[in-house]
């Protein structure tokens, strides 16, 4: 290697320590590499400060940001799964930008059961604006009393970010990095639909099954070919993802620097980049001045973020432009005669003409229904100032800023008729905007002090938190004056003016063909006020103890029930100290027992819920004898509950953490208990309460047990292999204690799965949070005998049945199908959570792999239409009952769908599965190369998404969409496939370029 006499070389291996060595002149240098024995007198960040990592007490884990960036992905969210025990991550749609919902320790509201983030110092709902390249460490906070800092934040537990800093160390003058990859996306594995062919033999057997002729001739069957894929039509091939960092990092003894800039663009799988696409640009300084002696330090942390993204609708039913890709029928071409998109009432498919006219082009409304753009603008900062008049005394104030604005517009262009129900006569504008910041101010002492060989470590603090935002939306209905996307913004259109009629004569009703409407208001200032302290003890690093209180107060809550009291306690015994254990040193080389218990709380509601609200919108009379003049009125929009008060959560945590065979394996290992207690839950109200909105009173327990595991293993063969081995696995049980409502239940909501759907998940006693509820199956009617002998009471219990139709059971044993039949079916929460990772070196050469995976769950899968006898199916349905014996699980076809209208585990599926997440082979060049100052130059091939080991047969198992309650008040129904966007398999080729 060329370096120059005054260099530093910075030499790493995985599995061991960093070390850098000055050159001074030598022309060789021998370097003895040292294992890496996890860093337990390393410092890990525990809420307003860090602790020794061997001496914390409480359930954490820590994941470094290198470890992340070298997946690859997008953003640190889906870079963490698997990486830590007890984390379930779940995309919320594989769509570029797409969402993730995190529980930790498994879900304990039904409401927001997302942990709190943390970004340096700085609160935060997300953290997928970060790059992962900014990352230096992710630090996950478990149980109650590592939580307890944060107090009303920390019931869901809370993660910590740090984003990366400079150093005085290494070489000299700072470091340069260059990152890049650029990558190629397509669909991992598509749903089997039926062909033409077999669609019309399907249609035929349906309309048999129900008592009419055949739709098709055997002639026409033939004549259809394969027909017109809708799959293969919605998904692009190919799609680009691409990333590129930029960093400078140094420092001297008193000033440190850290900068970064990068740039990340996804395309979309569905419909392509057009349509679907992500770009995101950051931008990071971190910096801070030693001052006086070292006496005063002052610094700050800046990230900013740009985001432009747009994309197509993947909500609910009526909400989900890839779901029409499902349903519409084989038979429908994509384009008429004259290059246009056909219309389905033009078609001449069948007979000579229409098959069915209702049914419309689900890639043409994908095209013309997703003209959007949203730019998102983010901030998270703060500047910080620690003063240490003496020696461990440090007074700390740091003010922290949150912004975040955005704004989006949309295009809904004219188009004429793509069905008998499909068109659109008049153009349609938005334009919507909001903005808002949440500010806060921490202050803190900190002292440090020994009585001989027993330690104290003592903070004191106040946090005072704010947040104000506002937002606006337009709509402009009519003909533009540009009539496309790109100029799509509300004065880019002709307006005509409208005046009513004072007629109320039918004859001089107006026809409204164009209209504005413009609305905006202020959100609702939510405000924080917190003091918290905690004393960390230990007596000769062996005697640990943790004592943590915080008191917050929230203007969320009336008076007298705003302020909640959070204490937590935590001991830990480092064994592998005590003289008995002297023996065991060369195998057991640390040994850590610990406990802890504590509180956290959850103020997540609607502002002013403790005030009776009235509205003034769309509240206008008309008192006179005519329609010209409408006066304005007002109406309750919800009812006022005073003594509303913190959802808690109570944990206790019992764990170990080891180091054996010269400190080449850890372990580390917790049992918990968790109750999360008087739930914040919006009240179940009778329309006649005559409001809108249902206020949030407290009702409802849940309990998480659990065990989680966290393993590694680091050694080498030879002098040149290095390997490592790493894994976590988690299980946890989830059960609702109590819901104080009349019957005892929370209902989720009907008309979610399919059309006119009945509620199919709920919370109630003795079972999981979001069960499947519906009805038990037992197989399938063989003949008209099986149907006559299915009996109970000496009655036959589904007398209507015909051979082929489900077996319903009657659980309650009355003699009747009916609601009361109705159980536990399915439970969407994964039992068990799991990654496992290895990687290698070989001199210059580097592979690893990455996995993660769960168990135990279960998904609702709905595709099809129970009220369109015209949708087609996937393939699974050729496995159905069509003659005694040839299923027992798959009902026979019919046109009203007799057998799909009720909800039962017809439904269900296995959710499990194992994810290859990552591969990766590189190979460093920069001894190759030997330019002067190079310290690395690695390229390397990488796959994501390579392969997913599963028994479910939807696109993928990994269904992060909910659904919401019967209120629509939050969304708790997990696990519910309607068409699911999927995470896209990519392959890629990248550098890590290091100066």
């Amino acid at each position: 290697m060329q370096a120059k006499p005054t260099d530093v070389l910075e030499v790493s291996f995985i599995g061991y320590t960093t070390q850098t060595i000055p050159l001074n002149g030598k022309t060789s240098v021998t370097i003895t590499m040292k294992q890496d024995i996890k860093g337990l007198d390393e410092v890990v960040v525990i809420g307003y400060g860090v602790q020794k990592k061997k001496l914390v007490t409480g359930a954490t884990a820590s994941v470094e940001g290198d470890n992340l960036q070298k997946l690859n992905a997008p953003n640190a969210l889906q870079a963490l799964q698997g990486q830590a025990a007890g984390v379930n991550i779940t995309s919320t749609s594989g769509q570029p930008g797409g969402g993730f919902k995190v529980n930790i320790r498994g879900v304990g509201t039904i409401g927001n059961s997302s942990p709190l983030y943390v970004v340096d110092g700085v609160i935060t709902n997300d953290i997928t604006y970060l790059n992962n390249s900014d990352i230096a460490t992710i630090d996950i906070l478990k149980d109650a009393a590592s939580c307890a800092i944060y107090g009303v934040n920390g019931a869901n537990g809370v993660v910590l970010i740090t984003t990366k800093g400079g150093s005085a160390s290494g070489r000299k003058g700072g470091h340069v990095t260059f990152d890049a990859y650029y990558g190629l996306q397509n669909v991992p594995r598509k749903v089997d639909l039926l062909n033409a062919q077999e669609y019309a033999t399907m249609q035929n057997e349906a309309a048999i099954n129900s008592g009419k002729g055949p739709l098709f001739t055997q002639e026409q069957i033939n004549a259809l070919g394969t027909g017109t894929n809708w799959m293969d039509e919605m998904f692009s091939s190919n799609v680009p993802t691409e990333n590129y960092d930029l960093s400078a990092s140094g420092g001297t003894d008193v000033s440190t620097y850290s900068l970064g800039l990068s740039y990340t663009s996804q395309g979309g799988i569905v419909g392509g980049s057009k349509i679907s696409n992500y770009d995101r640009y950051n931008f990071r300084a971190n910096t801070e001045r030693k001052l006086y002696n070292n006496k005063l330090k002052v610094g700050e942390h800046l990230t900013f973020s740009f985001k432009n993204q747009k994309g197509i609708k993947d909500g609910n039913i009526y909400n989900n432009s890839f779901r029409g890709a499902f349903g519409t029928s084989p038979l429908l071409a994509m384009y008429g005669p004259d290059g246009n998109f056909l219309n389905s009432q033009d078609e001449t498919v069948y007979n000579g003409g229409v098959w069915y006219d209702g049914e419309v082009n689900p890639y043409a409304m994908m095209v013309l229904t997703n003209k959007s753009e949203t730019k998102t603008q983010t901030l998270v900062g703060d500047v910080y100032a620690e003063l240490e008049p003496v020696k461990n005394l440090k007074l700390k104030t740091t003010f922290g800023l949150n912004y975040s604005s955005s704004a989006s517009h949309s295009y809904l262009p004219a188009y004429g008729h793509l069905s008998v129900y499909s068109y659109n006569d008049y153009e349609t504008i938005t334009q919507n905007g909001s903005q808002g910041y949440t500010w806060n101010w921490d202050n803190t002492v900190n002292y440090n002090f020994s009585l001989n060989d027993h330690k104290f470590d003592i903070l004191g603090g106040m946090s005072v938190r704010k947040y104000t935002g506002s937002w606006m939306y337009g709509s402009n209905k009519g003909t533009t004056l540009f009539g496309n996307f790109d100029r799509a913004y509300l004065s880019n259109s002709e307006v005509t003016t409208i005046t009513m009629s004072p007629s109320s004569d039918a004859a001089d009703a107006q026809t409204v063909t164009h209209s504005i409407s413009l609305t905006g208001n202020q959100n609702a200032v939510y405000a924080q006020e917190s003091f918290f302290g905690r004393i960390n003890y230990d007596y000769k690093e062996t005697y640990l103890a943790s004592v943590v209180f915080r008191a917050d107060g929230s203007t969320m809550f009336a008076k007298g029930h705003q302020w909640g009291y959070f204490p937590s306690v935590s001991l830990g015994w480092v064994m592998s100290n005590a003289p008995f254990m002297e023996s065991t040193k060369n195998v057991i080389n640390f040994l850590k027992i610990r406990g802890s218990w504590g509180t956290n709380g959850n103020d997540a509601i609607s502002a002013f819920n403790y005030l009776s609200l009235i509205k003034l919108d769309n509240a206008q009379y008309n008192f006179g004898n005519d329609n010209s003049t409408l006066t304005p009125g007002s109406y309750p929009s919800t009812i006022g509950v005073e003594n509303t008060q913190w959802e808690t959560s109570y944990q206790t945590d019992l764990g170990f953490d080891a180091q054996f065979l010269n400190n080449r394996m850890s372990l580390n290992v917790d049992f918990y208990n968790k109750t999360t207690k008087n739930w914040l839950i919006a009240a179940p109200l009778l329309a006649t309460a005559g409001v809108a909105t249902n206020p949030y009173i407290n009702g409802g327990d849940v309990t998480n047990k659990g065990v989680e595991i966290q393993l590694s293993y680091n050694n080498q063969i030879g002098k040149d292999f290095h390997y490592n081995v790493s894994g976590s696995f988690a299980y946890n049980k989830n059960e609702v204690n109590n819901i104080p409502t009349e019957d005892g239940i929370i209902h989720g909501g009907t008309n979610s799965l399919f059309t006119n759907a009945p509620e199919f998940f709920r919370a109630s006693a003795g079972n999981p949070i979001g069960y499947f509820w519906g009805y038990k199956t037992a197989g399938v009617f063989q003949n008209e005998a099986d149907v006559q002998n299915y009996t109970s009471h000496g009655a036959v219990l589904q007398p209507n049945a015909q051979p082929g139709d489900v077996k319903y059971v009657d659980l309650n044993g009355d003699g009747e199908i009916t609601a009361d039949d109705k159980t536990n079916i399915g439970d969407p929460n994964p039992h068990e959570v799991f990654g496992l990772s290895f990687s290698c070196n070989y001199k210059n050469v580097d592979f690893s792999v990455t996995t993660n995976g769960v168990a135990g769950n279960k998904i609702a899968q709905s595709y099809r239409s129970t009220a369109n006898s015209y949708d087609n199916w996937t393939s699974e349905i050729l496995t159905r009952w069509h003659g005694e014996g040839t299923s027992n699980r798959m009902p026979r076809v019919t046109q009203n769908n007799v057998n799909w209208v009720k909800f039962s585990d017809l439904y269900i599926h296995d959710g499990s599965y194992l994810r290859v997440s990552n591969i990766s082979l590189g190979y460093d060049l920069a001894k190759v190369i030997k330019w002067n100052n190079l310290s690395e130059f690695h390229f390397y091939v990488a796959a994501q998404n390579l392969f997913t080991f599963t028994k479910y047969n939807g696109m993928d198992p990994e269904v992060g969409y909910s659904a919401d309650d019967a209120n629509g008040t939050y969304s708790f129904g997990q696990g519910v496939d309607l068409g699911f966007y999927p995470r896209p398999k990519t392959y890629m080729v990248g550098v890590n370029i290091k100066f």
